[in-house]
């Protein structure tokens, strides 16, 4: 199947010597809801601007729907909705009339029932004659979206869409972008909000200083780099690790009341009963377990310390 974005050999430098992004190769679906995650000036709003066409790249090619957004670009943008970080709309002008406007400005006919439905979606239609100064800052960012959808992208960057945000605006996002796919819209989510690209992504890719370092399958990448622990609150405290356990990856806590144990979920053996075992021939008694899971947050946030030579490593196992 021919993605509906494709990325090759994409690289942005600029004069002062920066590069922002190094050679990113990526390919999207259709109706594909990815997740790119990266810290503060990892290069995700980078990537956005130039497949948007706000930056010019250094080196690559990007195609959407088989569009050249460089050689083609009216005919790419016009499928591209973009809802920026910073807020640039007229606050003078009315919800409707800034939604609308937005539509127009890719040489679609009015279509009434389209801007009100996106507005309803948006909990935006009692808000519909009010002007943007009027507004709150999650209603302004409500209006963004609006106009991002107002002339019915077949692709759609979010670009920190529910940064300073409430949750209720947030669970709408969510529930949005799932009515989107539904339709087959593809969505480019970028965000600080782990929970985010856990609760909504289909893929995920990591950012780091310019370099693409990990595409995959959500529920894979937590398979194979997701880590279990299991807490032991002890019956009376350890000022030390017993040197007879040693053999185990195991963190005292809680001054001493809780021990900690984590193991490798993809492992044939995980370490567990033999601990237990062990820990009772030495007298370590406990009174109650606990299991934890590795969120996506937790192996985002080691992705981004780890060298991409042992990123893949770990991948390959």
């Amino acid at each position: 199947m021919q993605p509906v974005l494709s990325i090759r050999g994409l690289s942005k430098s600029y004069k002062g010597g920066l590069q922002a992004l190094k050679t990113v190769d990526l390919d999207i679906q259709k109706g594909e809801i990815f997740a790119l995650l990266g810290p503060n000036g990892a290069g995700k709003t980078t990537l956005i601007n130039a497949v948007c066409g706000i930056v010019t790249p250094t080196t690559g090619v990007i195609t959407a729907a088989g569009y050249d957004t460089r050689k083609e670009y009216r005919a790419a943008r016009s499928l591209i909705g973009l809802v920026p970080q910073e807020m640039h709309i007229d606050i003078f002008e009315t919800v409707w009339a800034v939604t609308t406007y937005s539509r127009g400005l890719f040489g679609l006919p009015a279509n009434n029932a389209h801007i009100e439905k996106t507005l309803k979606d948006l909990s935006l239609w009692d808000k519909k004659d009010e002007k943007l100064q009027a507004l709150s800052g999650g209603m302004k960012r409500r209006v963004l979206i609006a106009k991002a959808l107002a002339h019915e992208p077949e692709i759609l960057f979010l670009d920190e869409p529910t940064a300073g945000v409430d949750v209720e605006l947030r669970r709408d996002m969510w529930n949005l972008v799932r009515k989107l796919r539904d339709k087959g819209v593809t969505v480019i989510l970028t965000t600080h909000y782990i929970e985010e690209a856990e609760e909504m992504a289909d893929r995920v890719g990591v950012i780091a200083k310019g370099e693409l370092i990990l595409v995959e399958e959500k529920k894979t990448l937590m398979k194979k780099l997701g880590k279990k622990q299991v807490n032991f609150e002890l019956a009376e405290p350890l000022g030390a690790l017993p040197e007879g356990l040693s053999g185990w990856d195991l963190q005292l806590a809680d001054q001493g009341r809780r021990l900690e144990y984590t193991f490798d979920t993809t492992a044939d053996r995980t370490g567990v009963a033999s601990l237990i075992s062990r820990m009772s021939e030495l007298g370590v008694q406990f009174k109650d377990l606990e299991t934890k899971s590795s969120s996506l947050e937790d192996i985002f946030v080691s992705l981004v310390h780890t060298p991409k030579s042992e990123t893949a490593k770990e991948l390959q196992r």
